[in-house]
């Protein structure tokens, strides 16, 4: 129970953090899986491109397909309603973790 829970808040800040990397430079999916286990999430890719879809969905990022090596990875960058979704998140997130950080 306290995992689902959990697994949910966590959603929304790896959200913001494909944000803020789609922002400095174009990303595929297998790398944000190492960016994000780096920060100690170990997420699947059945799990990373539902979300991805989602907000390319909701165009918070745009997809581009790019032959590399013989293979077509498809990158993902921000848009410009993404960056906007990004500076507004950043803003509450910080309010609000210097409320509950002590």
């Amino acid at each position: 129970m306290q995992e689902q829970i959990l697994r949910k808040f966590f959603l929304g800040f790896i959200q913001i953090h494909i944000l803020h990397h789609a922002k400095e430079e174009p990303f595929y999916g297998a790398w944000m899986i190492e960016e994000l286990k780096e920060h100690g999430y170990d997420m699947s890719p059945g799990t990373l491109y539902p979300i991805l879809h989602t907000m390319e969905e909701k165009k918070l990022l745009k997809k581009e397909n790019r032959t590399i090596h013989g293979k077509v990875r498809k990158y993902y960058t921000i848009t410009e309603l993404g960056e906007g979704v990004l500076e507004e998140a950043k803003k509450k997130a910080y309010e609000l973790f210097k409320e509950i950080k002590d």
